[in-house]
């Protein structure tokens, strides 16, 4: 079985098509610009990269051009489309509508839409994407894998924000969760690595640290607690994202500086966190670099990154009376060797220690705790692609 995962967004259109019986990636790519005469792909096959600047003027325009690119006679993975079983979407917002993975129909479009007002960047775009493979493979199944789902049995108690209970009720408006196809995917590969059956019996915190990024709490094999909440801007700072603040700060900016709702929003999502505090461009490797320097600013920005996850972890140590497992993950995660061993740092009170040699790494999977350390310490990197194709040749 051959199953196409797709990750869209407003712009862009990410892509893995996977040979569910190896698992194997026989191709994969990127679109960009799409909407644009500009619009590019990065096409990637047998250990090459082609890169062919097409224009596409909507996401329908970008996938046919996709899909010509996997029968192409110079470097075909596949002589028919009709070899592909299924088409995996990565969705981002379901609400608590959605608990798991699900077929694609129109009652899953309108929740899209629904919940499209809590991910402006996601939804939307997932739609469109959507509605693309339907006008353009008419007949594949499609399934959605949902950010949200994993922590679809997050607790009430840990959901539920200290507000107005009308609130929940008239608007639901509560703690959501993102980025759980990865924290799923990187515990599950857990169990894998020590060789256990299931999860069960086991505390694992998971760090997805990327442009955007979460904390999770895994007991059980089941997400507790998550950082992120009614939207992906809530928890750690991020790049551009605030993460958590004192309310207030947000109205007096708002009061002060005569801003719109849609203009605080702007704000936080695109012009705060390490990018806010440093005043660089919104890059964290270009923000990491500045830190080792005299620039104060960077450095402060990167000392409130990893004091905020590591403040997290000890969090759901308390949410799990305990954890046995810390998991990186994500492309700051898995790359940035200092990160980490500034988190790790300030965990030793827990009797966290990490093997400076080990953790000498990137984006390999390996652990890198000392052996005397009392909580084991892993970098695992993500594959929410494979964890969707999964997901999505289970359902069909």
């Amino acid at each position: 079985m051959k199953i196409l995962v797709l990750n869209c967004g407003s712009s862009s259109l990410k892509y893995q098509l996977i040979n569910m019986e190896t698992e194997e990636v026989m191709a994969s790519g990127k679109y960009e610009r799409i909407g644009e005469k500009e619009a590019f792909i990065t096409h990637k096959v047998n250990g090459k990269k082609i890169e062919i600047q097409n224009p596409a003027y909507n996401h329908t325009e970008a996938i046919e051009f996709t899909l010509e690119q996997l029968t192409n006679p110079e470097y075909k993975v596949i002589d028919s489309l009709d070899e592909i079983s299924a088409v995996g979407h990565r969705l981002v917002h379901g609400g608590e509508k959605i608990s798991e993975s699900v077929i694609i129909d129109d009652n899953i479009i309108d929740v899209l839409k629904e919940y499209s007002e809590l991910a402006p960047l996601h939804n939307p775009a997932c739609i469109l994407g959507i509605e693309a493979c339907k006008a353009v493979m008419k007949d594949k199944p499609m399934v959605g894998v949902f950010d949200t789902a994993f922590h679809a049995s997050i607790p009430k108690d840990k959901y539920i924000y200290p507000i107005p209970y009308e609130y929940y009720k008239k608007y639901g408006i509560r703690k959501y969760g993102f980025h759980g196809t990865s924290h799923m995917y990187v515990s599950q590969r857990l169990a894998e690595i020590e060789n256990k059956e299931s999860l069960e019996g086991t505390k694992i915190v998971t760090c997805h640290l990327g442009q955007g990024s979460s904390i999770c709490a895994i007991e059980n094999g089941k997400s507790v607690d998550t950082s992120m909440g009614l939207t992906p801007l809530g928890g750690i700072p991020m790049v551009t994202r605030s993460g958590d603040l004192d309310p207030s700060v947000i109205t007096y900016i708002m009061k002060k500086e005569n801003l719109s709702p849609e203009e605080m929003e702007n704000i936080l999502n695109k012009k705060s966190g390490l990018t806010g505090i440093s005043g660089l461009a919104p890059d964290f490797r270009v923000i990491e670099d500045e830190s080792k320097t005299d620039n104060e600013l960077a450095k402060i920005a990167i000392e409130e990154f990893n004091y905020s996850i590591a403040s997290y972890v000890a969090r759901y140590a308390a949410c799990m009376n305990g954890i046995d497992y810390l998991i990186f993950t994500g492309g700051v995660g898995e790359n940035q060797i200092n990160i980490r061993k500034g988190i790790c740092k300030k965990l030793e009170f827990m009797g966290v220690k990490i093997d400076e040699e080990a953790n000498n790494v990137r984006s390999e999977e390996k652990l890198i705790s000392a052996k005397d350390s009392k909580i084991k310490v892993y970098v695992i990197p993500t594959n929410e692609e494979l964890m969707i194709a999964k997901e999505t040749q289970k359902l069909i």
